[in-house]
C-alpha cells in the first residue's frame, strides 16, 4: 500500500537496529540493573566505598539506623560496613566495665548505644529470614567475650550482659510467638544453658555456686529484665522454667530470683530456713509467682503456680512458716487465697489454721492491716463444704494459737536468748498478733 504525501504512519524499523544477538541484549540488562543499583544510592553513588564509610563514622548509630531504611542498596552497604573491621571498632564497645564514664550516668551511655545498636541491626536484616538475621547477628557479636554466659571474669562488675539485653529486646520487638521461640533456642544452643541448668538443679544446692550465679545473671540480664510489658517477661520466664519437671522449676526459680549474699552474688540456700527473713528477700520470688499467675502467662494454670509455690517451699528443706507465709501476702490476694483455699478443698484444716496463725504473725510484724488476716480467713471458710468442717477450722486456728504461744514462751524461759533476744520478740509479736487478730473478728461480728 503506497502512502500519499502528508500521511502520517510508523514505519517498521529494519532488523538491523534491533538488539543484534542474545549476548548485547544481556549487556543492556547489566547496564540496566547497575544503573538501577546506583540511582538508590542516591548523591553518594558518586562517592568511593572508603569515603561512604568515613561519612559514617560522623554518624550516630540512630542516623545509620534511619540511613539503612532509604533503599536495599545502602542497607547492604552498611551491612558490609558493619562486619569491616572499622566498623566493629565503631559499633561493639566493649566499656562493660568502666561505668563511670565522663559526664556520663553510671552504666547508661553503653546501654543506650546498644539499644540504638539493636535498632540498626534489626532495621539492616529487615528482610532476612529469622534464621538468617540470627546466624548474622551472631556473627557480628560472636566475638565480644562479655555476652556469653562464661565469657566474663567479673561478671558482677560487668554490664556486658544487660548490654546484650536491651540489644536483644530492641531486636525482637514485635516478633511473633514462633519467632521468639527460635531465637531462645538459638541463644540456648550458643550459651549450652540447657546443660548448665541440668547440672545445677540436680546437684546439692550451693555446690555450683559460680555456675548458679552466672545461670542468674545470664537469664535476668539477658532474658528477663528489659521488657516493658509483663507478656513479654511471662513468654520469657516460661520458656526458662517449662522445659523442667516441677521439682526443678522450682529449684531454677530460687536461683533466679532467690536471696543471694551482698558480698559476693552468691544464692542464699538456708535464708529461708534458718530464721525469719525480710521482705527484700522475698520480693524477687513473690514478683515471678505473680507473673505466672497473670492472665498473661497462657500456659500457666492456677494448680501449677500453686503446686510450684508447694515445691518452692522446701527448698533446699521446709521452710520456716513465717516465711512461706509472707511469700503469699506478698504474692498477692488472689494467689494467696487459692493456695488457702486448695489446702481447704483437701482437708488440711490444721495445716491451714497454722498458716492463717502466721498471716497474722506476719501481718504484726510487718504493719500489714490485720482485718486483711481475718477477712481472708472469712473468705476461706465459705471454702468448707459444711458447718462442721469449718467450725473444725475455727477450733484449729484457736488452737495453733495457743500452741505457739506457749512453743514460744518455753523458748523465753529456757534462757536460750541470742543477741537480738529473738525469743522474746517472737512472743510478744504473737500475743500482739493474737490481740489484734480477735480484735478485727470482734470488730467484725459487733
Amino acid at each position: 500500500m503506497t502512502s500519499t504525501p502528508g500521511t502520517s504512519y510508523t514505519s517498521i524499523p529494519n532488523q538491523k537496529y534491533r538488539c543484534r544477538n542474545r549476548r548485547s541484549r544481556q549487556r543492556c540488562n547489566t547496564l540496566d540493573t547497575d544503573s538501577q543499583s546506583l540511582s538508590t544510592l542516591g548523591y553518594f553513588q558518586t562517592l568511593p566505598l572508603e569515603i561512604f564509610q568515613m561519612v559514617l563514622n560522623y554518624l550516630s548509630v540512630k542516623d545509620i539506623s534511619m540511613l539503612s531504611m532509604v533503599s536495599k542498596t545502602i542497607s547492604n552497604r552498611l551491612v558490609n560496613y558493619i562486619s569491616t573491621p572499622s566498623g566493629n571498632r565503631r559499633l561493639l564497645l566493649q566499656d562493660f566495665h568502666n561505668l563511670e564514664l565522663p559526664g556520663k550516668r553510671e552504666g547508661s551511655y553503653i546501654l543506650e548505644h546498644y539499644k540504638s545498636l539493636g535498632l540498626l541491626l534489626k532495621r539492616c536484616t529487615l528482610l532476612l529470614p529469622t534464621k538468617d538475621r540470627l546466624k548474622y547477628i551472631h556473627k557480628i557479636l560472636s566475638e565480644v567475650s562479655c555476652f556469653k554466659l562464661n565469657g566474663c571474669p567479673s561478671p558482677l562488675h560487668c554490664l556486658g550482659l544487660q548490654c546484650y539485653g536491651v540489644f536483644l529486646q530492641i531486636l525482637t520487638a514485635g516478633w511473633d510467638e514462633l519467632e521468639c521461640h527460635r531465637v531462645f533456642n538459638f541463644l540456648c544452643e550458643l550459651s549450652n544453658l540447657p546443660r548448665k541448668v541440668q547440672t545445677v538443679v540436680s546437684s546439692k544446692p550451693g555446690s555450683a555456686r559460680k555456675l548458679e550465679l552466672r545461670i542468674r545473671l545470664y537469664c535476668r540480664s539477658v532474658l528477663l529484665n528489659h521488657w516493658i510489658h509483663r507478656s513479654d517477661s511471662a513468654f520469657w520466664l516460661t520458656r526458662i522454667l517449662k522445659p523442667w519437671p516441677m521439682v526443678n522449676q522450682a529449684r531454677l526459680l530460687y536461683i533466679i530470683f532467690g536471696p543471694v549474699s551482698s558480698l559476693d552474688g552468691h544464692v542464699v540456700w538456708q535464708k529461708m530456713i534458718e530464721g525469719p527473713t525480710d521482705e527484700t528477700s522475698l520480693k524477687g520470688l513473690a514478683d515471678a509467682i505473680k507473673l505466672l499467675y497473670d492472665t498473661e502467662a497462657r500456659e500457666w494454670t492456677a494448680d501449677d503456680v500453686i503446686s510450684l509455690v508447694d515445691e518452692l517451699s522446701v527448698v533446699p528443706r521446709e521452710w520456716l512458716m513465717e516465711n512461706n507465709a509472707r511469700l503469699l501476702i506478698l504474692s498477692g490476694n488472689s494467689i494467696c487465697f487459692t493456695f488457702m483455699a486448695s489446702k481447704a478443698v483437701n482437708g488440711r484444716a490444721v495445716e491451714l489454721a497454722r498458716f492463717t496463725v502466721f498471716l497474722a504473725l506476719v501481718c504484726e510484724k510487718d504493719l500489714y492491716c490485720m482485718d486483711w488476716a481475718v477477712k481472708m480467713m472469712q473468705k476461706v471458710c465459705k471454702v468448707f463444704s459444711t458447718p462442721g468442717e469449718r467450725n473444725n477450722f475455727l477450733q484449729c486456728v484457736e488452737n495453733a494459737f495457743a500452741h505457739m504461744i506457749m512453743d514460744m514462751l518455753q523458748a523465753v524461759l529456757s534462757g536460750d536468748r541470742d543477741e537480738e533476744d529473738s525469743s522474746f520478740l517472737n512472743l510478744f509479736h504473737l500475743v500482739n498478733a493474737q490481740a489484734n487478730f480477735h480484735k478485727e473478728i470482734l470488730y467484725l461480728t459487733m
